[in-house]
């Protein structure tokens, strides 16, 4: 049964955990030394009727009192993930330690992947706990946002469109909206709003990524981790459109008002059958750049620090978790639609022969070209981008291995591991000591905007990385560790999401 935040009617709460914001007083929960809250809104009103596909609003004053002991609902989503969907998702939760203590503390805030199709973060694996136990001194933030064709829905070529401009990437402005809360508000909670990090993994880290180059966005924060994710994780304005008009005929719909009276629920389950894997950001060159690889090339983002990388395996998670057979399925089918229509003929040998060197199983060519495509070659283009302009990036190259030999050092595996929640790590445990050292340099980032004395900053020349083996943390340059083939591999980033 879903647990609905109520409002709180006289002066029976616990004032010892109320924080005054701008849009109301929330009242959290203590758990030994350390208070959570939950669900608190951070926009004015939530996107639903009228609203639905419409820019977040900004809060408003508000003296009321309100619960903040549940998370709220997620966006609407595949059901077999989780019941308490709805569109009324923008909401916000915060860890911190019970301390009075006047300094001002740096924030985490993490964006959660999936695609920009799933996901949230009232779940085990993101409760930030563990991480307040181990880390006091810092405030934890997770934020919910619109996704799938609620969130990245282009509206405005249909007739009636016009008024939707922001559609097709709402669920960037509502993460943007999430951080001028944070901005605005963390200070009440003991934060400090001018040493914040946004974090995220997969989606997430291509959201953290895209953030810095929406405009007013940067003012929110200083530092970004990005954990296999780029803005490589986009679509282009063609292929946006293309994808709505897929779905609109699936619907049967030819405007925004035959959209707007069709539930959410089918909107979204039409969407996994009709448009799977081709809903992403867009980029529109209105709230995205049309060419994000050069507005880092051209500094926009060079006042930020950046700590991110990729894993050597990436794809091997989606190969483990659909099955060979429909792995090999899906590869064929983006192949056959995307990838003959967009590589030349020299650049398919280039990728045959890459992707089948050293293949075991025959899911291995096409596990290393989406590896390549959707996360590797973009993680390392972003070092070199910011590099490029003027910015400074620390990047990694996780090589741990799980026991699951399909898996390897796949996508999302070390995730569990910067959550502090090793009991959710399937399969054999990891090297305490390692697992600690990790979430120390992330946390370390945060803080100081170095995650490392050791870690040298990526350089195009040396191309330096710091490779995370278990039981060997260590920097290498570029001729030690080749993440990319430069000349078989590494132009697949100009292609996006091939």
């Amino acid at each position: 049964m879903f647990d609905e935040n109520k409002k709180i009617s006289g002066s029976n709460y616990d004032k010892s955990l109320a924080v005054k914001c701008i849009n109301g007083t929330f009242v959290g929960t203590k758990t030994e030394n350390i208070i959570s809250y939950k669900g608190i809104p951070f926009v004015g009103r939530q996107p639903v009727g009228a609203l639905r596909w419409k820019a977040p609003e900004d809060v408003k004053p508000d003296n009321g009192v309100y619960e903040a002991f549940h998370f709220e609902k997620w966006s609407v989503q595949d059901l077999s993930l989780i019941d308490d969907q709805g569109e009324d998702c923008l909401y916000l939760n915060i860890w911190k330690a019970d301390d009075v203590s006047a300094v001002k503390r740096p924030v985490m805030v993490w964006i959660h992947g999936g695609a920009f199709v799933s996901g949230g973060t009232g779940f085990e694996l993101f409760d930030c706990t563990n991480l307040v136990k181990e880390n006091p001194d810092v405030i934890f933030v997770t934020i919910q946002y619109r996704l799938g064709v609620l969130g990245f829905l282009h509206l405005s070529h249909l007739a009636d469109g016009k008024d939707y401009p922001d559609a097709q990437n709402l669920g960037l402005l509502d993460q943007k909206m999430a951080l001028k809360w944070v901005h605005e508000n963390i200070a009440a909670f003991g934060g400090d709003p001018d040493n914040v990090t946004i974090w995220g993994e997969s989606a997430g880290a291509g959201s953290v990524t895209m953030q810095p180059l929406i405009k007013g966005s940067r003012q929110y924060f200083k530092k970004v981790i990005a954990q296999s994710g780029a803005p490589g994780q986009s679509n282009s304005l063609e292929e946006s459109i293309a994808t709505t008009n897929d779905l609109m005929k699936a619907l049967g719909c030819k405007t925004v008002a035959d959209l707007m009276k069709v539930d959410a629920r089918t909107l979204v389950d039409t969407a996994e059958e009709a448009v799977r894997f081709r809903i992403f950001p867009v980029r529109d060159g209105r709230i995205l750049p049309l060419n994000p690889w050069e507005a880092y090339e051209n500094g926009a983002a060079r006042d930020i620090v950046f700590l991110q990388g990729c894993n050597k395996d990436e794809m091997n998670c989606f190969v483990s978790d659909w099955g060979v057979d429909a792995f090999k399925i899906w590869a064929a089918e983006r192949k056959t639609k995307k990838y003959a229509h967009l590589l030349t003929d020299e650049e398919r040998e280039k990728i045959d022969s890459y992707c089948k060197e050293g293949a075991v199983e025959d899911w291995d060519p096409d596990s290393r070209l989406f590896g390549h495509s959707w996360f590797i070659d973009g993680a390392i283009k972003l070092s070199e981008s910011q590099t490029m302009g003027g910015g400074k990036s620390y990047t990694y190259f996780y090589r741990v291995e799980s026991s699951n030999p399909i898996l390897k050092s796949a996508h999302f595996e070390e995730v569990p591991i910067v959550f502090a929640h090793p009991e959710l790590i399937e399969g054999r445990q990891y090297d305490a000591a390692f697992c600690k050292a990790m979430r120390r340099m992330w946390v370390q980032f945060a803080r100081t905007g170095v995650p490392a004395p050791n870690w040298p900053l990526y350089d195009l020349k040396d191309k330096k990385v710091m490779v995370l083996d278990e039981f060997d943390i260590h920097p290498a340059k570029e001729s030690e560790v080749k993440i990319v083939d430069w000349d078989r591999s590494y132009f697949l980033t100009k292609y996006y999401m091939l």
